[in-house]
């Protein structure tokens, strides 16, 4: 039986790590944090607060498939609802059910929110994103890929859209990763089908979705609070011998660790640049939204793009999670909060005045996904592959990307690493 490392566990090592065992590979995970999940997680709380709130989409088949194997049903975790971008006061674009393409034009044509002449437009841009296969300039952004769409088209669904998938400004964002996320999601399903553009929203801590029971499931294969120190061919971890490494690391720590055996791997990682995202939370005895999840116009006084009553997703009743994506500009300024704080007293006029309840800044959150960004490649070396949700691939940085990462990782270390 070869023995493989996965160093991380994050999801992408979780996916790694349940892969290569169940290839029957021996394994052990090294985690350098006294918890699995990475970003992904939850933190202290009565119920306990999420860093981050984070989205799911039907079209995650292989994160929903890696849950499903760890004994987690998504349909008890998460809560399923028709794609919708509502706004306080709005009903916005929402898709119904049925096959993507004809949810989409349905969803549009009847969003009364945008003009006839705004809801065709849209429709005509789609059809030729369509018909050149979802391919564009490597070198285009999604503000220069959407110039000629209606400003509100822009406003109330590119912008928002780009901010979530991407956590990048569409002026900043990679239009051909944008584009391959519409496909997936609004537009092919990826395999999915209908259904593939659904929100799920966790209906439990974030923990409890992979990294509790990842926990339960890998018992004494995971190494929890060891920090790996240095790897060496052969393979050796901290002097430990090892036929295949998945290094399911940050890239920082990733690029750490690879130096001394290709500097060249590692000077790409190190160059990424990174975009940070802010949750505040507020808290409002007695006050909740129209619908689990408003959408928000963010501007220069109005941080937040995304607010989720958790009341509605069985959490904390009268707790609200306001989401900064792409949050450098309030993060390098402050008073990030006390602005969300003036935006929800603004625009949803609750009875019960908020107030801050915890403010959770991620400031490494998600690489910038800006136009031809050179990203690591997956395999660094005979038996040495990175798996991480930042490593060359058509996705942007998503709980998807990462498993789908650990997957390709786990095949190509067990493959090298032999039987």
């Amino acid at each position: 039986m070869s023995r493989v490392a996965v160093i991380g566990g994050g999801w992408a090592g979780i996916a790694a790590a349940v892969t290569l065992a169940d290839a029957g590979h021996h394994i052990t995970v090294f985690e350098m944090a006294p918890q699995l999940g990475g970003r992904a997680r939850s933190v202290a709380g009565e119920p306990p607060y999420d860093n981050g709130q984070h989205i799911l989409i039907g079209a995650y088949r292989d994160s929903l498939a890696l849950m499903r194997r760890l004994g987690v049903a998504p349909e008890q975790v998460l809560q399923r609802l028709p794609l919708a971008l509502p706004y306080p006061g709005e009903a916005g674009l929402r898709l119904p059910p049925g096959p993507p393409l004809v949810a989409f034009a349905r969803g549009v044509l009847a969003h009364r929110g945008w003009p006839l002449s705004a809801r065709l437009g849209l429709l005509m841009a789609a059809a030729g994103w369509l018909a050149r296969g979802f391919q564009c300039a490597d070198t285009l952004s999604v503000a220069a890929l959407c110039a000629r769409l209606p400003r509100d088209v822009n406003r109330d669904l590119v912008e928002p859209l780009c901010v979530a998938a991407l956590n990048t400004p569409a002026s900043q964002a990679s239009a051909q990763v944008f584009l391959r996320v519409l496909k997936d999601a609004l537009f092919s399903g990826a395999g999915s089908g209908a259904g593939s553009a659904d929100l799920l929203l966790p209906r439990r801590p974030l923990s409890e979705l992979l990294a509790t029971p990842a926990t339960a499931w890998l018992g004494e294969r995971l190494r929890l609070g060891t920090r790996v120190h240095g790897i060496e061919p052969g393979w050796r971890v901290d002097g430990e011998a090892f036929d295949a490494v998945v290094l399911a690391c940050t890239s920082t720590e990733a690029a750490r660790l690879v130096a001394p055996l290709d500097a060249g791997w590692a000077a790409t990682a190190q160059s990424l640049r990174f975009e940070p995202i802010v949750t505040v939370y507020l808290h409002s005895p007695g006050s909740a939204l129209p619908a689990p999840m408003l959408a928000l116009r963010d501007g220069p006084d109005a941080p937040a793009q995304f607010v989720f009553d958790h009341g509605q997703l069985g959490g904390a009743a009268g707790r609200f999670a306001f989401v900064v994506s792409g949050a450098a500009p309030w993060v390098g300024s402050g008073g990030c909060a006390e602005a969300v704080l003036a935006q929800a007293q603004r625009e949803l006029a609750w009875a019960t005045p908020p107030v801050i309840d915890k403010v959770l800044t991620e400031k490494r959150a998600t690489f910038a996904c800006k136009p031809g960004l050179a990203r690591p490649p997956a395999r660094i070396a005979p038996g040495l592959w990175a798996a991480g949700d930042y490593v060359a691939g058509p996705y942007p940085a998503t709980l998807e990307a990462a498993v789908r990462a650990g997957l390709a990782a786990a095949q190509g270390a067990g493959a090298e690493a032999g039987g």
